[in-house]
């Protein structure tokens, strides 16, 4: 679960802006209080692009914090937030949040994988010219 990466790090405030002013979300209600002090309900360029820290316990520290606060609800992105909401990730959820030794052992090993894979070069890769677009025409060959 390489996610736990996002126990240090910032996001943008139009990444979660919907989940901290949407009630409909899962998330708690004095974490997406505090959020939004930071975060105006106002999406323009100068306010998309305030940041917050991923992990509001210890935002500096790589530990597994960013666990303990999915399980209470307080995870900032909603992409975060799905690995504790009732499927199949809760249990590694709630695992890492108890065990930090086991989340950083598995995170390295995690990391070793993700660096032995071989990039896709010449023909046999893809770059696209836009990233958040995925249609064949913006690929570059």
């Amino acid at each position: 679960m390489d996610v736990g990466a996002h126990t240090i790090g910032q996001a943008q405030c139009f990444t979660f802006r919907d989940r901290i002013y949407n009630n409909a979300s899962v998330i708690d209600g004095g974490f997406a209080s505090t959020r939004r002090r930071g975060c105006p309900s106002l999406s323009n360029p100068e306010n998309n692009k305030k940041l917050a820290a991923l992990d509001l316990v210890t935002p500096n520290s790589f530990d597994n914090n960013y666990f303990k606060n999915l399980i209470q609800k307080k995870g900032l992105l909603q992409s975060d937030q799905v690995l504790f909401n009732g499927g199949s990730t809760n249990n590694i959820v709630s695992e890492y949040s108890e065990n930090p030794t086991i989340f950083k052992s598995d995170f390295a090993a995690a990391m070793v994988k993700m660096g032995d894979i071989e990039p896709l070069t010449g023909s046999n890769g893809i770059i696209r010219r836009i990233c958040k677009v995925w249609p064949e025409s913006t690929y570059q060959y």
